[in-house]
């Protein structure tokens, strides 16, 4: 499959690491990055597309056309943040950037990250857990051709990668400890973007991912190469 992305979120850790993986991948055709700064990446495959409002699309709609994927790796903690606050920047956001795609795309494929414990009832404590979990639950209402959704744990990044929370660092270098301790809460980010890439391509039938489902199919990705 020849996959046409578009990537929010190149400036985070999983972003730039989803960016990374697709340049590099053979099945990836052209990636379209999205961002309010420059991610600072240059690539024959990649055009990149400075927008500031991440709440309107009306002024870019006719670039967005033509592709059959997108990578959603925006987010921010929800640390010190009140519930409004964390569901716009996180709900209201990801549903206006989906809502523009699947109208103007919707033979495509949608990878949303949102996290281990994400609560698809609505209606547990956590606040972040029942925001990603409405946020989860409105996405696959959308008329996509397909909708997953990543549920990573700890993640440990790729070498070299620029931005690495300081947990995800922590991750890295316990790594090979908590692979044995935890196995169903820690990936590594080759395994967690080659598994969205690998979703997309193969048009997985599963649409919640945990941690455990993303390293099997990171698996099957890297014994199809």
């Amino acid at each position: 499959m020849n996959i046409k992305a578009i990537i929010f979120g190149a400036t985070g850790m999983v972003g730039e690491g989803v960016l990374r993986r697709a340049l590099e991948h053979p099945d990836v055709e052209s990636v379209l990055v999205i961002g309010r700064r420059p991610c600072g990446v240059k690539h024959p495959k990649m055009k990149e597309l400075i927008h500031s409002d991440f709440y309107d699309y009306s002024a870019i709609e006719a670039q967005l056309i033509g592709y059959n994927a997108c990578f959603f790796c925006l987010g921010v903690s929800s640390v010190g943040m009140k519930e409004a606050d964390y569901r716009r920047v996180t709900f209201d956001l990801t549903m206006q950037a989906a809502k523009t795609l699947s109208r103007l795309d919707p033979d495509m494929t949608f990878c949303y990250i949102t996290g281990a414990g994400t609560d698809s009832t609505e209606q547990g404590r956590v606040m972040w857990a029942r925001v990603k979990g409405m946020t989860e639950n409105r996405l696959q209402e959308l008329p996509f051709k397909t909708v997953h959704l990543f549920r990573p744990g700890f993640i440990k990044p790729l070498k070299g990668q620029k931005d690495a929370h300081m947990i995800s660092r922590i991750a890295g270098a316990l790594y090979p400890l908590l692979r044995v301790i935890v196995p169903k809460y820690i990936c590594t980010m080759e395994e967690l973007a080659g598994a969205m890439i690998r979703a997309v391509g193969s048009d997985h039938p599963r649409r919640v991912l945990e941690n455990s489902d993303i390293v099997r199919i990171a698996r099957t990705e890297a014994d199809a190469r």
